[in-house]
């Protein structure tokens, strides 16, 4: 009997992808010529092995008829791509109904996939092209929870630092600026770049994320290099609303910052 307590989220969507096809009557050969997928790509996520992007998972979930039960399973599974001490933040983050940013970098909210693997494969990340992968599948995987119903009012607020230093490739820069420009256009988000005139402050090193949930309650969440620390003490939650208040004073405004972007965008190809 398996113990679903200790199994892995991508051991229990592994399985399940497995039953379907066992219940379809195809062999994996069949799977992968019928669907287009490597046989040993679908063969290491049966096993558990690997975290596909999610996009993978709605074909499967067409191809077997299957509603969204295996998206919904990938959704738990993703969570294996991230440290523990994240998950609760993660939990928060998922049922929030307001949320205020501060990043140092482009967010991860809002990376393009390349991006988000250019960044993950440096110099401090994993060699194994495998978690990489997996890492990018889950980073992209996040992306959903600015456009679930109903949307999230959304604030961030973003470091002249993050648009100082380019991705390697001119593309991955480029499709990166644009990106970032169209959800700036969003209606349920506010972008703001604080420039680099304001100077020093408390946050230069760190992200700051403010949650607040249907019912009022909110939580701080400040995340370093190294660690991260959730805050949900009334008190404190105040005093990190006060300090996203100073930064977001002095940034500037969502239509500023939209013309910011375009210029960076305009020097960069120039």
């Amino acid at each position: 009997m398996v113990d679903e307590e200790r199994e892995s989220g991508r051991a229990v969507l592994g399985r399940t992808l497995k039953f379907l096809r066992e219940k379809a009557g195809k062999s994996l050969g069949q799977l992968a010529q019928e669907t287009g997928y490597d046989k040993s790509y679908l063969s290491r996520l049966e096993s558990g092995e690997r975290l596909s992007k999610v996009t993978v998972m709605e074909d499967l979930d067409g191809y077997f008829d299957a509603g969204d039960l295996l998206v919904r399973h990938w959704h738990a599974a993703r969570m294996d791509a991230f440290k523990d001490q994240y998950k609760e933040f993660m939990a928060l983050e998922a049922r929030a109904r307001i949320m205020w940013k501060y990043t140092p970098g482009v967010p991860g909210l809002l990376q393009t996939e390349d991006f988000a693997r250019e960044m993950l494969s440096g110099a401090q990340a994993t060699p194994d092209d495998n978690s990489v992968e997996e890492q990018v599948a889950a980073r992209i995987g996040r992306q959903y929870l600015l456009k679930r119903k109903p949307e999230p009012n959304v604030r961030i607020i973003i470091d002249e630092y993050a648009f100082r230093r380019p991705a390697a490739k001119r593309k991955t820069w480029d499709d990166q600026l644009l990106h970032i420009e169209a959800v700036a256009m969003w209606p349920n988000v506010a972008l703001q770049v604080l420039p680099f005139s304001v100077g020093v402050h408390h946050h230069m090193y760190a992200s700051l994320t403010l949650l607040w949930q249907k019912d009022g309650s909110g939580v701080a969440y400040v995340e370093g290099n190294t660690r991260g620390e959730l805050t949900e003490e009334p008190d404190g939650v105040l005093q990190y609303r006060l300090s996203y208040d100073r930064l977001r004073d002095v940034a500037l405004s969502p239509s500023d910052s939209l013309a910011f972007i375009r210029d960076v965008l305009e020097e960069y190809r120039s």
